[in-house]
């Protein structure tokens, strides 16, 4: 494996940042938090601007048919930014879905309006606190009718479409929901990151369309979830990494007994942990970002690698950062906790950490029996 952005991809990149920075970086994330809403509109609406809701949807429905690589260059500054934006559930997972696995219609009923951001979209897996699995799924489809929960579904207070998993007499399909329907019933559910919004989503009746083929809705999530952990884990990268630039300036301004306290052996150790931590996490992101764009055979075992060792990041360097900043890091007024709220959060957005690590471990035994056959 040997990845390497290109130079138009590192140019978006820098563009990206530029772009949060001068909309107000974590500012935006505190605004959705002191005034309660779900999401920035208005930083929401200027991303829909730019066109990077449309980057992995084809021109012939209005979007800019880039690939992969160009997703990850934009999930590692959102995540630096920590964007309250409903970006992830709407282009890692729904429009993945829908290019996909959608048919004719359902893309031209969807794709144009999730490029110009008429459409929102979002996911949903889970009915109850323990993990997802293909036998506790309970919600269900009969004659395209959904009846069921789903709970932690992210941004269904916003979003227009949800793609959900569902049981039918096949075995589990996927379903495509309007959000609109009378039928639905959207209830917020708290979070300890409040600039990033889960709904309880309830369907009686719900008309639905199948997305994919009947009785192997399954097997399609898990690799929009594979997908997803590569993109999800840029972001924790993005977040670590500022959390890392975070701590460093402080311990380069703050003085204590009238020295940088960054001159001390306690800090320099935390922050080099930090830096080891994030160079793993990086590594492993860029094997995955390979495996994505390639469409490779190997996608689950490094989906699973940059998924696991990016959250071990994000949770290390966010921890390390308020400690670092010692009894300010624990006050309202430094940034600090934006990010380890964040950190929780993205930890189980996909499945909690012992999920993905059980993913690796049976992934790398399946590579090990290849190899030896």
């Amino acid at each position: 494996m040997n990845l390497e952005f290109s130079d138009d991809q590192k140019f978006l990149q820098e563009e990206a940042r530029k772009f949060f920075d001068k909309e107000g970086g974590l500012n935006n994330a505190r605004k959705v938090m002191d005034e309660a809403t779900e999401f920035d509109l208005e930083l929401w609406s200027k991303i829909v601007a730019l066109g990077w809701t449309g980057i992995r949807i084809p021109e012939d429905y209005d979007g800019l048919g880039l690939g992969h690589l160009e997703l990850c260059v934009i999930a590692e500054e959102l995540g630096r930014s920590l964007a309250p934006v409903p970006f992830a559930s709407s282009v890692y997972m729904f429009t993945e879905a829908i290019i996909q696995h959608g048919n004719e219609d359902i893309k031209k009923a969807v794709l144009p309006g999730l490029v110009s951001g008429e459409h929102v979209g979002t996911y949903g897996i889970a009915e109850e606190l323990s993990q997802p699995t293909e036998l506790n799924v309970k919600t269900n489809v009969q004659n395209n009718k959904i009846n069921g929960c789903k709970i932690a579904v992210p941004d269904a207070g916003v979003a227009s479409h949800l793609v959900v998993v569902v049981k039918s007499d096949q075995g589990i399909d996927l379903r495509l929901v309007d959000l609109a329907d009378p039928s639905v019933t959207i209830t917020p559910q708290k979070n300890v990151d409040t600039s990033k919004a889960f709904f309880k989503v309830e369907f009686n009746d719900t008309p639905s369309q199948l997305v994919g083929k009947e009785g192997e809705g399954w097997h399609l999530m898990q690799h929009l979830l594979d997908q997803a952990a590569v993109l999800f884990a840029f972001e924790q990268v993005g977040g670590s990494q500022a959390s890392l630039d975070m701590a460093k300036s402080y311990a380069m301004e703050r003085f204590a007994f009238g020295r940088q306290i960054g001159s001390y052996q306690a800090i320099k150790h935390k922050l080099a942990d930090m830096y080891i931590s994030i160079t793993l996490a990086k590594s492993n992101c860029y094997y995955g970002a390979w495996a994505l764009s390639s469409d490779s055979s190997e996608l689950p075992l490094a989906a699973a690698t940059a998924r696991v060792s990016a959250t071990k990041a994000f949770q290390l360097c966010s921890k390390e950062n308020i400690q670092t900043h010692g009894g300010n890091g624990f006050t309202w007024e430094y940034d600090c906790h934006l990010f380890y709220k964040r950190s929780k959060v993205l930890s189980v957005i996909l499945g909690a950490e012992s999920t993905w690590k059980e993913k690796l471990i049976k992934s790398l035994e399946k590579t090990n029996t290849l190899i030896k056959e």
